[in-house]
């Protein structure tokens, strides 16, 4: 059983990675019930890949790649397209009428969030919904650092752009 967690210690380890996982699955899949599906299944192979991991690395990444390719797979055999989770943000609390406001453009902002390629959607949700930091983002997503931000640069001036042709 990987490298000395024994099921209680990995149970705590669910608990705890739960949440970010099906959000990152969202990301990818759109849909509710793919993505417990792919978090719950994620947590079967990060189980199954556990004497495989590096020792001394953080595991949320390595989780979230792992929850991520899952719903990818998902996603593919259901031929489905994908669309940005509803619930990655909560809009912050405010006075009623702020509140409104706030959940109509932190609606628009997903909506057009999810227009964006799989690699923007990933690469901003994994930085700002899931608020991984650029290291675990990287890792999360299997490339560089540097890789990570010049995508994440990009990302954001499509989604800019999207933003001034949707106003």
């Amino acid at each position: 059983m990987g490298r000395g967690i024994d099921p209680g210690e990995y149970a705590e380890l669910v608990r705890e990675h739960q949440a970010v996982a099906f959000r990152a699955a969202y990301l990818v899949t759109g849909s509710s019930a793919d993505a417990e599906d792919a978090a719950q299944e994620g947590f079967v192979k990060a189980w199954q890949a556990l004497p495989r991991f590096r020792m001394g690395a953080p595991f949320r990444p390595w989780l979230l790649a792992i929850v991520t390719n899952e719903a990818r797979n998902r996603r593919r055999h259901a031929g489905r397209q994908a669309l940005l989770a509803q619930r990655s943000l909560e809009p912050p609390r405010a006075g009623p009428e702020e509140q409104a406001g706030e959940r109509a453009e932190h609606a628009r902002l997903l909506r057009l969030v999810g227009t964006m390629s799989e690699e923007d959607r990933l690469v901003i949700g994994y930085r700002y919904f899931l608020d991984l930091s650029e290291d675990e983002t990287a890792q999360a997503l299997g490339v560089p650092r540097g890789t990570v931000k010049s995508r994440l640069s990009r990302a954001l001036a499509r989604l800019r752009q999207l933003m001034e042709e949707a106003a």
